[in-house]
């Protein structure tokens, strides 16, 4: 039966042999899983789009018309600090307000960083530098590597790179080491034990790569276009030999059987009878081939993550991206009418002291203030 363009392959109990030997239910359970991972990188190609489309045009100019508001509110609530009405205890509330409005906003905006300076109890740039230095201490002690004291660093951000491109430098200087010393170990006199391991692990990896060609050859020998006379079934038949060079050159053991199923090569009785060493060889393939497909699905996923600036524990999945990317836009617009109600509500001075009266500080979010009742 078709499916996303691929024919179904498992094996099936028969009435030769109603009940699956243990190769053949790893068979099986080993083409679920490659379907399943293959399924998750197709619901990311799909999402991704729309996703793009929707981030760049809805969510970012809500950000810059929320940061916009943010940074007009600072200035309203410094200028409403100096006015008389106001009592002590109502300026500590709002100086405690300003601070906390300014800050993530602050290292953008030297205004605004005055402004923070103002009414915090430390320097912002004094704040920014002892973070980064905690950050060193805690990259350095997790990661176990020495990132210098002479790092000219103006932001966590920034920090975080360099840290990456030291594990990275570290990771190629280990990579290169590891071939070096096993060049070294392989000129070493290896014991009577040691090559019969060697030889064993070689024949292996040739039958495992001789399974693969005679799939290959078969359907090679069926599809070769230069055979064939007729312009439409030549083109077709160049098109189906790209999909089975691809597959090979991929050692994709699963896409190059779903091509015999398709092309009717073999039947589903062929697939029930494989022989036990063949499934030995097949099912090694097949794991290989799904350690390849997680590291693809990582590779896709942290680059969305770094692209969207989506945190690293933060789950994440093609299904719920563009629900909790709808979630977000829902916020940012109901955030941006509070800060334009509390815009317009703050330029009465009794509006203000009003809020201040019922404020609490945890109330307050980096995003926008609690509504003016």
């Amino acid at each position: 039966m078709a499916r996303n363009n691929h024919q179904s392959v498992s094996i099936a109990p028969d009435h030769n042999r109603p009940i699956l030997s243990k190769g053949q239910k790893t068979f099986n359970s080993l083409i679920k899983q490659i379907e399943k991972r293959r399924m998750r990188l197709r619901a990311w190609e799909t999402v991704t789009p729309s996703f793009q489309q929707r981030y760049v045009n809805d969510l970012l100019p809500l950000e810059q018309t929320l940061t916009d508001l943010q940074i007009r509110m600072v200035h309203r609530l410094d200028r409403a600090y100096e006015q008389k009405e106001l009592t002590k205890a109502e300026r500590r509330k709002l100086a405690a307000v300003i601070t906390d409005l300014a800050g993530p906003l602050a290292g953008e905006d030297d205004g605004l960083k005055a402004i923070y300076n103002k009414y915090s109890a430390t320097d912002y740039d004094s704040e920014t530098a002892a973070e980064i230095d905690g950050m060193k201490s805690m990259l350095e002690a997790v990661l176990g590597v020495e990132l210098g004291d002479d790092l000219d660093i103006s932001s966590p951000e920034e920090l975080l790179q360099h840290a990456q491109a030291h594990i990275q430098q570290r990771q190629a200087e280990e990579a290169t080491e590891a071939v070096a010393r096993e060049a070294r170990r392989a000129k070493r006199k290896k014991s009577p034990r040691q090559l019969a391991a060697e030889a064993r692990a070689q024949e292996e990896q040739a039958q495992i790569s001789l399974s693969i060609r005679e799939v290959y050859r078969k359907l090679a020998s069926a599809l070769h276009p230069d055979r064939e006379a007729d312009p439409q079934e030549r083109d077709r038949k160049t098109k189906l030999m790209q999909r089975v060079n691809e597959a090979y050159n991929k050692n994709n053991l699963l896409q190059l059987l779903e091509l015999q199923l398709e092309l009717e090569h073999i039947d589903q009785h062929s697939i029930n009878h494989i022989s036990e060493d063949r499934l030995k060889h097949y099912n090694k393939i097949l794991k290989e081939q799904i350690c390849e497909l997680d590291q693809e699905i990582l590779h896709v996923e942290t680059a969305f993550r770094y692209s969207y600036g989506i945190e690293p524990f933060e789950a994440l999945s093609p299904d719920t991206v563009l629900r909790n990317l709808a979630a977000d836009i829902k916020d940012l617009r109901l955030n941006i009418r509070a800060l334009e109600h509390d815009l317009a509500a703050f330029e009465d001075i009794k509006n203000l002291k009003g809020w201040l009266k019922t404020f609490k500080r945890k109330r307050l979010t980096k995003t926008v203030l609690a509504p003016v009742p």
